[in-house]
């Protein structure tokens, strides 16, 4: 793979924006900690949400590891 062909792949990637950021937001209570009662509440969105963010951070390492493994080349 050419470096143009790789910066062609990445420009295609589309902007993500993962949900356990505002999620994380609507589980905080009035006294600015975690409420519990929203966590049970948005349980199923909530292990959605970090299901999604575990599956980013492993693609976004993968990413980055042939990234340096072509600088290395």
């Amino acid at each position: 793979m050419e470096p143009k062909d790789l910066i062609k792949i990445l420009k295609a990637v589309p902007e993500t924006r993962l949900r356990i950021f505002p999620l994380a937001h609507e589980l905080v209570g009035e006294n600015g900690e975690i409420d519990p009662e929203k966590v049970a509440f948005h349980q199923k969105e909530l292990t959605e949400a970090v299901e999604e963010a575990k599956a980013y951070s492993a693609s976004t390492n993968e990413a980055v590891r042939c990234l340096k493994e072509m600088a290395q080349s």
